[in-house]
């Protein structure tokens, strides 16, 4: 088993599977960065990253663009913006990506946390989304969803993220993978 305190969780620490994913970490002592912004509330308060104007300015992206390759409608107001922006650090801090959601038949993901699944698939890192609808985790292969019976966390940076509001099967699969991954 790998040194869990060698690995760090990059997230958002937001209310429901960000929250939980930050709990695991520190039962099982991997570091933590949860990525905010001036005036965001977070449930996670170990870790906390506040990034700056100029960090957050860089991760800019348009709302436009996000709508339309998510196939949903994002409002224009900043604090959506902001979120974004903070996924997007998430991602890019992580070499590999696990999500907590919903996977839609046209292969998106559910949410604000469906950016974080196609900004990682636009980067190429392993990407993982517990399907909450279908009790399973799948895989980004080839351009395809396929069924990954029980992944581990490989990486020493990893993402953790996803839905306000896991049911029971999502905070199972959070659990779940931490135990395979340090236990």
């Amino acid at each position: 088993m790998p040194n869990a305190t060698n690995f760090t969780l990059f997230s958002g620490g937001a209310q429901g599977a960000e929250a939980e994913f930050g709990r695991q970490a520190e039962r099982y002592g991997v570091q933590e960065v949860n990525f905010t912004f001036e005036g965001h509330r977070i449930d996670r308060t170990r870790g906390i990253r506040v990034l700056t104007n100029e960090e957050l300015v860089k991760k800019d992206v348009s709302l436009t663009y996000v709508s339309k390759l998510l196939d949903r409608k994002f409002s224009n107001g900043p604090q959506i913006r902001m979120v974004l922006r903070t996924i997007m650090h998430q991602v890019d801090a992580g070499l590999e990506v696990f999500v907590i959601g919903v996977i839609h038949e046209d292969g998106t993901v559910t949410g604000g946390t469906g950016w974080g699944a196609e900004f990682a698939k636009i980067c190429n890192k392993p990407l993982f989304v517990f399907c909450q609808e279908k009790e399973g985790w799948f895989t980004w292969k080839s351009g395809a969803w396929e069924p990954a019976a029980a992944p581990v966390i490989s990486q020493t940076h990893f993402t953790g993220t996803g839905t306000r509001f896991p049911n029971e099967a999502g905070i199972a699969a959070i659990a779940d993978l931490f135990a395979r991954s340090f236990a």
